[in-house]
């Protein structure tokens, strides 16, 4: 029995480990079949939601682009429907505070790390703009 079928196979594997008689032949290769099934669906949903959302990336480098330029971050950075969608998602999903407003000319913001994001849906959906002061 190898170390990854126990621990992924909570009770399961605990069974097998221990030869308590209810796992026994067939039907102790079927747990084990099903313990390793359960932990490779396990680290396929750990890999999916640990990767960065390719919006993340843009933002991040038009943040760089400008911090190289100015050394500051932008105030600003103009973004589609779909990257919004996606950053909200993102910040409901890591229960993180979502700080969204509507400005008095009707235009919606989110603050994301030293920047404020702002919706531009008259914008293709994953538009991210260059970013900007407020000056």
């Amino acid at each position: 029995m190898d170390r990854r079928a126990v621990v992924g196979g909570g009770l399961l594997g605990m069974t097998a480990l221990l030869g308590t008689g209810v796992a026994e032949g067939g039907q102790r290769d079927r747990q084990v079949n099903t313990a390793r099934a359960v932990d490779d669906m396990r680290a396929l949903l750990e890999r999916h939601l640990e990767r960065p959302f390719a919006e993340f990336a843009e933002i991040r480098e038009q943040q760089h682009i400008f911090l190289k330029t100015s050394h500051k971050f932008p105030d600003f950075i103009d973004v589609g429907v779909n990257v919004w969608d996606r950053l909200h998602d993102w910040h409901v999903r890591q229960q993180l505070p979502l700080n969204i407003v509507r400005r008095d000319d009707g235009r919606y913001t989110m603050a994301f790390m030293f920047t404020t994001l702002l919706l531009r849906p008259d914008q293709a959906d994953g538009y991210v703009s260059f970013g900007y002061d407020a000056r």
